[in-house]
């Protein structure tokens, strides 16, 4: 079985250092499409806060709808904390004295050069995960008490709490109140000069980091704490009677998939190169919400899959329909702006009605099933008296 395993983590990490290769010649390919790699920056942050929601929901079977919150305390975190001092004046021009007077990117770069920006951001970005775990653990405290639905209209009342206080004018010599925050530490800052050539790397970055963060949630999902969160979704009454504490491991759970939403979170805002609150409506979490339940609630290869489909729809292979089109003198009917949105809404029920557990359901995308001969129970042999 150690074997197995260790052949199964060999074939991934090949597999991920072979497409961070092919990602590296997209990223520097004149002729590829800009909208190709659009789709798979935002596929690949859009994937991380997907498994991490399905990690809640899929795997533990807590209904939360507070993603886009801890989203939104990640993005802030990162940003506050990688602005250059330099900027900062200049950014909270509407607040004397805003900002933190100090970049950690800036501050271990200046030492450490090019693998200090790498360190900088890298602990930045667990520190913006950090910061969304406290705030779940808080927020966890009273509501992880709540079941169904009343959990996630709980969670999702905290979502806009949170939204609302980043925006206060209380708090905008840290958070720029209702401004924009940008010139931080984005993807683009990673780009390599060579020689006069630019090596760029906004693609490789966000795979990196999703990839990294993923491995974890799944290795925690296969470990005994997974195992226990599997089992408390499949019956609670089961798994306390077994000695699961269900109220420590739900709270888990819960600060372990709010963690990695703010790291998406905070590779969001280096994605977009600007940070404001209005990003991170309720909407956003009811987009998350359905790339989960297309790719199949528990099931981290179908959250993936369904991150780069839907990113690939809204995005790019739809906006055709937005456009009016014309074919001689003929106007074809329908085809105007927001027209998009609803074939897009189509795909999506006749997903829904046709893959009622979404595209993989509960299986994996390498998952080896076992013989149907294997699934029968075997048959006790009664000797003859």
């Amino acid at each position: 079985m150690k074997q197995e395993k260790k052949r199964i983590y060999l074939r991934a990490a090949l597999a991920l250092a072979a497409l961070l290769v092919v990602l590296l010649a997209l990223d520097n390919l004149s002729f590829v499409p800009s909208m190709l790699l659009t789709v798979l920056r935002k596929g690949a942050i859009y994937a991380l806060v997907a498994v991490s929601m399905n990690l809640l929901n899929g795997f533990t079977g807590l209904f939360s709808l507070g993603q886009a919150g801890f989203m939104l305390l990640g993005a802030y975190t990162y940003a506050i904390l990688t602005i250059p001092a330099a900027s900062q004046k200049s950014i909270y021009q509407r607040y004397a004295n805003g900002g933190i007077g100090f970049s950690i990117p800036e501050l271990l770069s200046k030492p450490l050069g090019g693998f200090g920006l790498l360190l900088g951001v890298v602990f930045c970005l667990i520190l913006a995960g950090f910061i969304a775990a406290l705030f779940a653990f808080l927020i966890g405290l009273p509501v992880l008490k709540l079941k169904s639905d009343y959990l996630a209209i709980a969670t999702l009342g905290f979502a806009e709490i949170i939204r609302a206080a980043v925006v206060y004018e209380g708090f905008g010599p840290l958070t720029n109140g209702s401004n924009l925050l940008y010139g931080f530490t984005s993807f683009a800052s990673f780009n390599l000069s060579l020689g006069g050539t630019t090596l760029h790397l906004e693609t490789v970055m966000p795979f990196l980091f999703s990839g990294i963060c993923i491995a974890i949630i799944l290795l925690l999902i296969n470990s005994t704490y997974g195992r226990a969160f599997k089992a408390i979704r499949d019956d609670e009454i089961a798994a306390e009677a077994m000695g699961i504490n269900l109220a420590s491991h739900k709270r888990m759970s819960f600060i372990i998939s709010s963690f990695f939403a703010g790291i998406s979170g905070a590779m969001l805002a280096m994605y977009q190169a600007s940070v404001q609150a209005t990003t991170f409506k309720s909407s956003m979490t009811y987009e998350i919400l359905l790339i989960v339940v297309i790719g199949g609630i528990g099931s981290v290869s179908g959250s993936i899959i369904a991150s780069f489909l839907f990113i690939a729809s809204s995005e790019w292979l739809l906006r055709f329909l937005d456009n009016e089109t014309w074919i001689g003198g003929f106007r074809v009917p329908l085809l105007r702006s927001g027209f998009r949105m609803v074939v897009f809404s189509i795909i999506i029920m006749a997903v829904v009605l046709f893959f009622r557990k979404g595209i993989m359901g509960d299986r994996e995308l390498f998952q080896k099933s076992p013989h149907p001969l294997q699934k029968l129970p075997k048959r006790r042999r009664v000797p003859n008296e």
